[in-house]
């Protein structure tokens, strides 16, 4: 996918939020620039994800996140926790992008950033390769 890291500097001390976190590539990215004094927050859809992330974190001796399987439409964070909010490759997949964004808005701080690296459509795709459930997911 995307590289969400190269829009804006994380600074250190930051609390960080992973929308779609997978198996922990960039929790693990986040957790080394915002250093031991941040903290970052991982959620995903599934709990075979959620398991993988926190064994890969663990395996890398990462002590300053963590990982919860939650539906993205619906973040389990008080208003204004995060200082910045990533996702990769991830929003395209909501049913409800509107609740989504509504939700990071929600938990970002004021002045918070939001970093996503994501497929975008340009055109509208053909009719049959809309309907077909094999084309989105290869």
């Amino acid at each position: 996918m995307g590289n969400p890291f190269s829009l804006f500097p994380i600074p250190p001390g930051s609390i960080i939020l992973d929308v779609g976190c997978g198996a922990g590539f960039d929790l693990y990215i986040a957790a080394q620039l915002t250093g031991p004094e941040g903290t970052v927050h991982g959620v995903d859809l599934t709990k075979a994800m959620v398991a993988r992330a926190q064994e890969n974190l663990q395996k890398a001796r990462i002590t300053n996140a963590e990982v919860r399987e939650v539906g993205s439409e619906s973040l389990p964070f008080e208003n204004a926790f995060f200082d910045v909010v990533i996702s990769n490759g991830v929003i395209n997949l909501s049913p409800d992008k509107v609740a989504l964004f509504r939700e990071i808005n929600r938990v970002l701080k004021p002045g918070g950033r939001l970093g996503f690296a994501d497929v975008v459509l340009e055109q509208a795709l053909p009719q049959g390769m809309a309907a077909s459930a094999e084309a989105w997911s290869q």
